[in-house]
């Protein structure tokens, strides 16, 4: 008896985020925002998440909006690869507030 195998492929979450850090190699920290209403009050509630991801090539830098894909585990706190830039940052925001750019 012969059964069919179907293979599954699971889709992989995507979040969008800015680079905050690019200090690493071919690693870059993304801080995701996402916003819920509170539980109890109702009121919309943001939260930001940092995680790292991996940057193959070295082309993100601060300030740039990313879209990240979850992936299998690449070290110890990397669990995303950077899949896109959709926008670059500028070197005044890559700079922040009240440093020097």
């Amino acid at each position: 008896m012969t059964e069919i195998t179907e293979t599954r492929t699971r889709r992989r979450r995507t979040l969008i985020g800015d680079v905050v850090s690019d200090k690493m190699d071919k690693t870059v920290v993304v801080s995701v925002e996402r916003r819920f209403p509170h539980p109890r009050y109702g009121r919309i509630v943001r939260r930001r998440t940092k995680v790292k991801a991996h940057d193959e090539k070295n082309t993100c830098r601060i300030g740039d909006r990313v879209q990240v894909v979850e992936s299998r585990p690449l070290s110890r706190d990397k669990r995303w690869r950077v899949l896109s830039i959709l926008r670059k940052g500028s070197a005044a925001v890559a700079a922040g507030p009240g440093l020097e750019a």
